[in-house]
């Protein structure tokens, strides 16, 4: 063989070479920045630095001769090629995460799952379960994002969500896996004094505690919208755990979730608010075979399950 002439098998293996070396290596900082939105949160999250950062990406732009991101000041948002990219290199971080794993254990789950949920979903139901799910599968990353109002599955901010209100489009897929049930909740104080008596149905004096505009869409809101016929509640908030505060202080009375409200100490009246709403796991499509998914979603649909009572006691069991 002359001097600069080289085999088809030598051409084969540096190929192949660089291959896995666009593929793994800038594939993980490819990803990093997706998160993290920025050079700095992406070096942060790797532990190296801002200029191999951007060094990487260009490098798999320059590779795939398409650009993956759109430089803005606020940060790194993905280019409609960097969307079609990212389901790609999160299945090889998990086919790599895998393999690790099972080197070291066997079966278990490994990478990072997104789940958005409604934060008094997460705080007192989903988060205390987590434990065993962690301990069953240790190389399992669990991300929790409770601002589920930017939060876009088909846009794959997330990879699954449990939600109350079913998406209409998008390209997931959705269970219903279980219902959280409501009632008309007050302090005992406030319970004691109402002027109609601790037991009546009649709401014509009471206080109430409401949601603000923004949230007018809510059951709740349009429930209390209907029960007030034009009064004004006495407090309004943006948040479900506000109204647990307001109205254990004494505030009034508010249409809240059984299982906060009772776990909370406040009394139940006797009143029908037929509010109750389904829970929904919502799955991106593209992701419904993956294992890491699969393993999450599969735990969240036996929790809601198994707290059945809980999140919606028959009947209201007043």
């Amino acid at each position: 063989m002359r001097s600069g002439e080289h085999s088809i098998s030598e051409i084969g293996k540096r190929t192949a070479s660089r291959a896995e070396r666009l593929i793994w290596d800038d594939a993980r900082v490819f990803l990093a920045v997706a998160r993290a939105g920025s050079l700095s949160g992406a070096a942060e999250l790797l532990g190296g630095g801002v200029a191999t950062m951007s060094r990487r990406v260009g490098r798999m732009e320059v590779a795939l001769g398409v650009p993956l991101f759109v430089r803005h000041q606020t940060g790194y948002r993905l280019t409609d090629d960097g969307e079609t990219l990212l389901p790609k290199a999160e299945a090889l971080e998990e086919a790599v995460l895998s393999l690790s794993a099972e080197a070291h254990v066997g079966a278990e789950a490994a990478g990072r799952v997104r789940l958005a949920t409604a934060e008094n979903l997460a705080n007192p139901v989903i988060i205390p379960t987590l434990p065993s799910l962690l301990e069953r599968h240790p190389y399992l990353c669990v991300d929790i994002v409770t601002d589920v109002a930017t939060v876009n599955l088909h846009r794959r901010d997330a990879d699954l969500a449990v939600r109350m209100v079913r998406p209409e489009r998008g390209n997931v897929t959705v269970r219903r896996i279980g219902a959280l049930g409501f009632g008309l909740y007050g302090s005992p104080a406030y319970v004691a004094e109402r002027k109609a008596g601790p037991n009546a149905i009649a709401l014509d004096h009471d206080r109430f505690i409401g949601w603000s505009e923004r949230q007018s869409h809510l059951p709740a809101a349009q429930w209390m919208e209907r029960t007030l016929r034009g009064r004004q509640p006495a407090l309004t908030t943006t948040t479900l755990a506000a109204q647990l505060s307001a109205a254990k202080a004494g505030l009034g009375l508010a249409p809240l979730p059984h299982f906060l409200a009772r776990e909370a100490g406040l009394i139940q009246l006797p009143v029908t608010l037929a509010i109750d709403q389904p829970i929904w796991l919502v799955i991106h499509a593209d992701l419904v075979a993956s294992r890491r998914v699969r393993v999450v979603a599969d735990h969240l649909a036996m929790v809601i399950a198994e707290q059945r009572t809980r999140l919606s006691p028959p009947n209201g069991a007043f």
